[in-house]
């Protein structure tokens, strides 16, 4: 199923001595991975804290990139990105301190529809590799120090998932890319492959790529995995086209399961974890929180509420003290209380069009949210009232979750890549 054919990616002319110091540079507060080190939008306890954003924009540097809706993800001193070059998919390291190339490692042909094109799932980092998965399911793991090829699998040759591109009639990952995130969790790696005849989800070994277990017959939307405790077991969760569903880390075993099919499937968002409740949202049925328990042997997953006014597409809240910040509905910014689903106040003013989207950071007590519109706002994270203590434009129209990083911020949009010094604005 998988190989371990290697080949040399176009170098930057780095020494090899010197980008061996950058991948041992690890720092408490990396963003490895979509969402950041936990995959809940929060930074790393005991990074900094902005509290004020500049009086202008000013990028600590800048560089030119291609298509896609990929996010940057930073370990140690090493940024990687992914976009579109030459008709291919393309994985990018950069220093962070300088955006200086030092590898680059095309994995796969572009894929392009109505909403643009280039890769739209988030690399991730773990040790000295890195994981990246295009739109039409070719996945490939890399040496994260010169971009080597170490193994690959492909959804559709390994596990007969055909990637249908706008052949397809539903918004599922077939026609819109395999844009949803895998996820590690100790010397696993999960995979939303999305298939029929047991491989809706698939466990690999992270180092070798072999195929540990398979599961399941949902499609795959566009929503990341997510690794939880619930009812105290840790498990794999799973928004798939059809369902929000548990399971077993070890076996892939069905759990619990929820059916949630909703106009074109077009499931987007992450699942977000509060204790033992579990929320989602669509725009379709807005966002709903459920509960899930375990008697013994016997799962279930009951409602908890739902508010079918928040109509969220596809950004993916973020909790802070019982409240879920996010986009809501109409184009404002909303704080939802987590146990409830009441709307504790809503702000105007954060979207536009019919594509929005803010992807929001938690530093401390504060937001860093960062609108498709291109706005960066720094509010303070209250449940009392809306309390803005910033706004900046800094880029494009975007998708793209921004990482947040040794007390800098890196965004991009369409077309350039830039990394924002925000040391100045911290007590």
């Amino acid at each position: 199923m998988t190989s371990a054919k290697n080949w040399l990616p176009r170098r930057a002319g780095i020494a090899a001595a010197g980008l061996a110091a950058l991948v041992g540079a690890w720092g408490a507060d990396d963003w490895p991975q979509w969402r950041g080190p936990t995959r809940d939008g929060r930074a790393a306890p005991g990074a900094p804290v902005p509290v004020r954003l500049p009086g202008e924009f000013t990028a600590l540097w800048r560089i030119s990139v291609g298509g896609g809706f990929s996010s940057p993800v930073v370990a140690g001193n090493i940024l990687i990105y992914s976009d579109e070059a030459g008709g291919k998919e393309v994985a990018h390291a950069v220093e962070a301190a300088t955006g200086k190339e030092l590898w680059r490692a095309p994995y796969a042909e572009v894929f392009g529809d109505n909403w643009g094109q280039g890769p739209r799932s988030t690399p991730f980092v773990d040790g000295d590799r890195v994981y990246v998965q295009a739109c039409n399911g070719e996945f490939r793991c890399l040496r994260l120090s010169d971009g080597r090829e170490i193994w690959r699998t492909s959804f559709e040759k390994d596990f007969g998932v055909k990637f249908l591109g706008s052949q397809s009639r539903e918004g599922t990952a077939t026609r819109r890319g395999n844009n949803g995130c895998g996820v590690i969790d100790g010397s696993r790696l999960f995979l939303p492959v999305g298939g029929q005849n047991q491989n809706s989800l698939a466990a690999f070994d992270k180092l070798t790529g072999r195929v540990l277990w398979k599961a399941g017959n949902d499609e795959a939307a566009y929503s990341s995995l997510v690794v939880a405790e619930l009812a105290g077991v840790r498990q794999l969760v799973a928004f798939t086209a059809d369902a929000l569903c548990g399971a077993g880390l070890e076996d892939g075993r069905s759990l619990w399961r929820i059916p949630l099919k909703t106009g074109a499937k077009r499931h987007a968002a992450t699942p977000v974890i509060n204790g033992d409740l579990v929320s989602v949202n669509s725009h379709t049925f807005g966002l709903a929180c459920f509960k899930i328990s375990r008697e013994e042997t016997v799962w279930k997953a009951d409602a908890a509420w739902s508010n079918r006014q928040l109509k969220i597409n596809l950004a993916t809240p973020v909790l802070v003290d019982g409240h879920l910040y996010t986009l809501g509905a109409n184009r404002d910014l909303v704080c939802v209380n987590a146990a409830t689903g009441e709307v504790k106040w809503s702000q105007p003013g954060f979207g536009r069009g019919e594509k929005d989207n803010a992807a929001i950071i938690v530093t401390g007590t504060n937001l860093l949210v960062l609108t498709e519109a291109g706005q960066l706002f720094l509010i303070k994270a209250t449940p009392g009232k809306y309390h803005e203590l910033g706004r900046l434009q800094v880029c494009g129209s975007n998708w793209c979750h921004p990482a947040y990083a040794g007390g800098r911020l890196f965004f991009r949009d369409q077309k350039e890549l830039w990394a924002m010094d925000l040391s100045g604005c911290f007590d």
